[in-house]
């Protein structure tokens, strides 16, 4: 009889630990799931890009997700792109899976170098839509980088304009985002997408462009709006981490998104410590771990 009472209450101990730590799981699955703010690298800058590889070293450096780039495009009349395939863009979908680890957005970072405003954009933009819809991602950023600079180059305006028109209803058509990126301040980043006219093209605000100009993040941000903001590279020029930049007051940053009642993708590009500039997993591990201190509970 006493060794029946023992076993019956050893049954329901183990059965309420088992329980206990099944809810926790859950709970803490639903937390990552809900968080307001989800933190993510660019798979090139951890020199993974379109690598299998780039969502095991961002499970390992504790990132969301991974920004996933379109590849290389150089004089190529479209990316250089593994993901047009259905066999290999399934292994990335099963390996986001395995990992836990999401995609915030498809890159065309081959745009920082090329100019959207003159080359033939048409298969480039089809390729990377098609991917966008293949995968599910909703969010795609487009750099509008040296040769479409419409500080130094604001005779370029118009035909950009006309351009991110069309690409609009392009990606319009799956429920998309096209966030770009530009070398404007908000004030004038704003007029354009005004101008654009489109819900389908927002932007990507950087907090190297705001720093580096001298002027206030959340400022900039409070400027631009929660209307126009897709997503933000929470990053800035290669000198110190986050944590030790004087230029970024993050606190302040997340007060001013919190009042936005903005949501979405804090995406790790650049913050590298000079003098480790190499050393991926210190530099990325170092900025993911600070923006979840201060963005996520």
């Amino acid at each position: 009889m006493i060794a029946a009472y023992f076993k019956r209450n050893t049954i329901i101990l183990v059965f309420a630990v088992l329980c206990n730590t099944f809810n926790s799981c859950v709970s803490a699955q639903a937390s990552k799931n809900k968080q307001q703010y989800k933190v993510a690298v660019c798979d090139w800058m951890i020199l993974k890009r379109q690598k299998l590889g780039s969502f095991g070293l961002a499970a390992e450096i504790k990132a969301d997700g991974i920004e996933l780039d379109m590849g290389g495009l150089g004089n190529r009349p479209t990316f250089d792109s593994k993901l047009g395939d259905p066999v290999e863009r399934q292994k990335f979908l099963d390996k986001s899976k395995e990992t836990n680890v999401g995609i915030s957005s498809i890159a065309m970072s081959g745009f920082y170098a090329q100019s959207f405003a003159t080359r033939e954009i048409t298969p480039m933009l089809e390729d990377c839509i098609k991917t966008m819809a293949a995968m599910k991602v909703k969010v795609v950023y487009l750099p509008l980088g040296t040769q479409t600079d419409l500080v130094k180059n604001p005779e370029l305006r118009p035909e950009v304009i006309k351009r991110l028109q069309w690409a609009g209803k392009a990606v319009g058509k799956i429920g998309g985002v096209i966030a770009i990126e530009t070398s404007l301040n908000a004030t004038e980043e704003r007029k354009l997408l005004e101008e654009i006219g489109s819900k389908y093209i927002k932007s990507s605000f950087n907090f190297a462009n705001a720093a580096d100009n001298g002027r206030d993040i959340s400022s900039e941000l409070k400027i631009l709006g929660k209307k126009y903001l897709a997503q933000i590279h929470a990053s800035n020029t290669d000198k110190v981490w986050l944590e030790n930049d004087a230029a970024i007051n993050m606190p302040e940053i997340k007060k001013t998104l919190d009042e936005m009642k903005w949501s979405g993708w804090l995406i790790v590009e650049r913050s590298r410590d000079v003098a480790q500039v190499h050393d991926v997993k210190a530099n990325y591990g170092a900025n993911v771990a600070y923006l979840k201190k201060i963005f996520q509970n």
